[in-house]
């Protein structure tokens, strides 16, 4: 399995390698658009209208972002949408599922519901991956590649910490610029993980 700093590294330089590059500031635009629409489903209706369109999101962001990864091409706006056309009712199933599972585990305290949030990591991006869009598949698969993988995802994502904390201190602004480059990172993560598996 590649190291983090080599995923990171890869994830930089897909962006363009800074943070004022056109394709960096799609991504930023596009995670915006991504929260806003999220932000406004939730207004809408209180607690649960983000769960509903969540799943759909998610699927999208990770089609841009892994085919990025895979070919270098653009991110496109389209993409971000990509489910509505391909499996909605799949898509949303398994963001309400994955996001129900996530809290019932954190009932029996915060720890296992962090580590079943981590054998779920991958659910959406083997959703958009493949042909068989079923929720459980996608589950049940993402739970087989995170064995014994949890923890390096874990420090991956506990490596943007310091970032984030600039970015605060950057009167939360640059909190946007670190977001897309942690996305690309956990995209990585997963093709490296699918290619070391031989999936």
């Amino acid at each position: 399995m590649v190291e983090n700093h080599i995923l990171k590294s890869n994830a930089r330089y897909q962006l363009g390698s800074n943070i004022f590059h056109k394709q960096w500031l799609t991504l930023l635009l596009i995670l915006l658009i991504n929260s806003l629409l999220v932000s406004a489903a939730a207004s809408v209706l209180a607690g649960v209208g983000q769960l509903l369109i969540v799943g759909i999101l998610n699927y999208g962001i990770a089609r841009l972002t892994v085919t990025t990864v895979r070919t270098g091409k653009e991110f496109s706006f389209n993409d971000l949408f990509c489910a509505i056309n391909e499996n909605w009712s799949d898509a949303l199933v398994l963001g309400l599922l994955q996001s129900l599972f996530t809290f019932l585990w954190s009932l029996l305290f915060i720890i296992p519901g962090i580590v079943k949030s981590y054998s779920y990591a991958l659910a959406s991006y083997i959703q958009q991956d493949s042909e068989n869009k079923n929720w459980e598949f996608c589950i049940q698969k993402s739970m087989r590649m995170m064995e014994g993988r949890k923890m390096q995802l874990f420090l991956l994502d506990l490596s943007f910490i310091g970032w984030y904390l600039l970015g605060f201190l950057c009167f939360g602004i640059g909190v946007l610029f670190v977001h897309p480059y942690h996305q690309m990172a956990r995209a990585n993560f997963y093709e490296a993980l699918k290619a070391s598996l031989g999936e």
